[in-house]
């Protein structure tokens, strides 16, 4: 029975950070052809405070919101084209980084300041190589490079330290 509650409770976490990822998404610095948003310290929030399983998850329902029309993306953006469009290996690199940095903090990874910024930057990285390398596809490498990459190097450490200091917080909030 406590269980079936446990799980009813991370399934509403998680739920609730897929909403906080759409909020997320609205709060950006319009840039072409990838804006700048808070979504990325959302997504990797839900892994490191809910763990690998219920932070991918929680992406994969805010994907799944967009996929089917719901104005969550950047710039009230939504809809199956996303998902081919530019910037649809950022999306796809979501739940990816996500996991990894859940898996990170179920192992105790995250404690120290300097490895609780390190893992999202890390991240970070990870998200911008793989939506760099599906941009590519359409600019080359080094125009992807030039505007989905490295305008966002500085923006991923600021964000990744505020996801470390924002799980300090939430961590005492066991999911």
């Amino acid at each position: 029975m406590s269980e079936t509650r446990f799980d009813r409770r991370r399934a509403f976490l998680a739920l609730a950070m897929a909403a906080v990822m759409a909020a997320s998404a609205q709060i950006n610095a319009p840039m072409h052809p990838v804006p700048m948003t808070l979504q990325s310290a959302a997504v990797l929030l839900a892994g490191v405070w809910l763990g690998p399983a219920w932070g991918v998850a929680s992406v994969l329902i805010y994907l799944g919101a967009a996929a089917i029309g719901l104005p969550v993306l950047a710039e009230g953006a939504g809809g199956a084209g996303r998902f081919l469009g530019p910037t649809a290996g950022y999306l796809f690199a979501f739940p990816v980084a996500a996991g990894l940095a859940g898996e990170a903090a179920r192992r105790g990874w995250m404690e120290r300041p300097a490895a609780g910024i390190a893992i999202p930057c890390a991240a970070h990285v990870l998200l911008l190589g793989l939506g760099t390398a599906w941009l590519a596809r359409s600019l080359g490498w080094g125009e992807a490079a030039a505007v989905g990459f490295m305008p966002f190097l500085i923006g991923a450490v600021v964000k990744s330290g505020l996801v470390w200091l924002v799980w300090r917080g939430l961590r005492k909030i066991r999911p």
